[in-house]
């Protein structure tokens, strides 16, 4: 079963509570969305695997790291796109792929409208990006396409959780680990989570 990290990071739990905030504007909603997704990244990666270097510093010769694992990011449109910009920053040679999904409000279950991926992968760990893992409809049928497309690592970064959509993500898939910043207590009649922070997307572009 996969691994699900809920960060208590001090700095993630105060921009957190600002994000949750209705009164947080749009602007100030989008940075706290950067900021918390770059430390969020940063301890999602952990794990990535590193090859040495030589190099010269301004005094000597010596052997250090670069990363060995190309990686790419995913973030699920379009409430994800706000994500990409502050893990950029961290990892700017990362590849971005952009995966459409739209949840029918009837049904509930995810819709994709837009797939660009190229044939053959062109990264080894990618990073699901979706600030809200409410039904996981949208996660387990992004990391489906994932896999379809031949990667082996991938793993889900996200704001906030719902226990149904944690639970769905790991009985779909277990072999993904889960990185988020608060794992909230439920899903109201309308699929949002409860407390939460009402619709990321709406949030991060004004269109509420």
């Amino acid at each position: 079963m996969s691994t699900v990290h809920a960060s208590n990071h001090p700095l993630i739990l105060h921009k957190l509570s600002r994000l949750r905030n209705k009164n947080t504007e749009p602007k100030k909603f989008r940075e706290l969305v950067r900021e918390i997704s770059a430390l969020l990244a940063y301890e999602a990666t952990a794990d990535l695997a590193v090859m040495p270097r030589e190099f010269d510093t301004p005094l000597a010769r010596m052997t250090g790291y670069e990363l060995k694992e190309k990686i790419g990011l995913i973030p699920i449109l379009r409430a994800g796109l706000g994500m990409v910009e502050g893990i950029w920053e961290l990892m700017p040679v990362a590849e971005v792929w952009h995966i459409g999904l739209y949840r029918d409000e009837h049904t509930l279950r995810p819709v994709e409208y837009y797939n660009k991926l190229p044939l053959e992968p062109t990264v080894s760990v990618c990073l699901i990006l979706d600030p809200m893992l409410a039904t996981g409809g949208s996660a387990t049928a992004t990391a489906q396409v994932l896999k379809r497309w031949g990667v082996k690592k991938i793993k889900f970064v996200g704001l906030i959780g719902a226990p149904e959509g944690i639970k769905a993500m790991q009985t779909a898939h277990p072999d993904i680990d889960i990185y988020l910043a608060a794992i909230d207590d439920h899903l109201n009649e309308r699929a949002y989570i409860v407390p939460g922070l009402g619709d990321a997307g709406d949030r991060q572009f004004g269109t509420g």
